[in-house]
């Protein structure tokens, strides 16, 4: 892999990180999953939900250019945590495989340096993108790992 090409290279990480939020979750009860640990709304099955709302604002927002309201999202980070009666570790993590399975569909034809606009801040490049989705990404796998930590030891 360290010789592959950069998008080769850019899509391995995403993907590993993608799976390794999810493997937070496995063995754990729901009261597991929801358990709140931190005075913020952070909770494992709630950082899930907020990398599915982090990856289709990128991707089906920026990238695809339907926006927020028409994706039928929430409208701020600080809301995608927020966890409903309804959301369970099966739900949620399907729904995180579907915004994964969607942002591959939506950048598939596209290069790196393609110029996206559907982004309220701006135009950026898809590049500029996979860089914010795999930094997202790995700082919320650096919580999950530690919340995870937590729950197991109670």
């Amino acid at each position: 892999m360290p010789l592959d090409d950069e998008r080769t290279q850019l899509d391995a990480f995403i993907e590993e990180y993608r799976s390794a939020i999810e493997v937070t979750l496995d063995c754990l009860t729901e009261e597991q999953a929801r358990r709140q640990l931190v005075s913020s709304a952070t909770t494992l099955l709630g950082l899930l939900k907020h990398v599915t709302w982090m990856q289709r604002v990128w991707f089906e927002e920026c990238v695809g250019g339907t926006s927020r309201r028409e994706l039928g999202l929430v409208r701020t980070p600080d809301e995608s945590f927020r966890l409903s009666e309804d959301d369970t570790v099966a739900s949620v993590t399907a729904a995180h495989r579907e915004a994964c399975a969607t942002a591959r569909r939506t950048v598939a034809d596209l290069s790196l340096d393609a110029v996206v606009t559907g982004h309220r801040a701006g135009p950026r490049t898809l590049r500029w993108v996979y860089l914010q989705v795999l930094r997202e990404l790995a700082h919320h796998c650096g919580h999950a790992d530690i919340l995870r930590e937590q729950v197991l030891a109670d």
